[in-house]
């Protein structure tokens, strides 16, 4: 067996070093690769609406809070543009506040018929949910934004809001539609219902006067 030369042992020599460090790149590159998927797949990129989590939501809107002095409502609502997500969900909040005004009138108008016999007078009825539409209408443009929260996801603005409407605020506005009416007002001034609605519109103003005298 004929024995390599020097020159034929270097040759060799450079060529195996040539093919390591080819391979460390192809190693080394493939690496980089896998990393930058896990990253992206990890949430590195932007999210989309779809990947939001319920941990960025406020708990005011998970969970809505309940207050004996008001209604409540919480919505939220995404736009490209971040005021209008904000208005959205204002206003979806707010038409939420108005149904349950509404609920809330349609309990009253049932106590009233209860003692009066109003729902047999269809005159009368007719007259008393006009009315109601005008107490309706006014919680929708009393009601305020008690907290609010946007965020960016994506391309999109997210927008959460918790809308407020003072209870006393709604029996005010229907006592008021009420007295408006003297035919309604007659039939009903002398109801236990209409006292006690009566009762809480007073307690309702002293509050809002002290309120104001701090």
């Amino acid at each position: 067996m004929l024995k390599q030369g020097p020159t034929h042992f270097f040759s060799f020599t450079i060529n195996n070093l040539k093919e390591d460090h080819l391979m460390r790149i192809v190693v080394a590159t493939l690496a980089a690769l896998v990393c930058a998927a896990f990253v992206l797949g990890c949430g590195g990129g932007p999210k989309t609406m779809q990947s939001t989590s319920e941990g960025d939501m406020p708990e005011w809107y998970t969970s809505v809070p309940t207050d004996p002095n008001y209604l409540l409502a919480a919505n939220t609502a995404s736009s490209q543009d971040m005021q209008l997500a904000l208005d959205k969900a204002t206003t979806a909040a707010r038409a939420e506040i108005g149904r349950q005004v509404e609920l809330k009138v349609n309990a009253m108008q049932k106590k009233f018929d209860e003692e009066t016999g109003m729902g047999q007078d269809a005159q009368l009825l007719q007259q008393f949910t006009s009315a109601t539409k005008i107490v309706v209408s006014t919680s929708l443009s009393g009601s305020r934004v008690r907290f609010q929260k946007h965020l960016k996801d994506g391309t999109m603005w997210r927008a959460y809001v918790l809308a407020e409407y003072p209870i006393g605020a709604a029996n005010e506005a229907l006592l008021q539609a009420i007295k408006k009416n003297q035919e309604i007002f007659t039939r009903l001034r002398a109801s236990q219902a209409f006292k006690e609605l009566d009762a809480e519109v007073s307690k309702y103003e002293d509050a809002k006067k002290a309120q104001e005298q701090k």
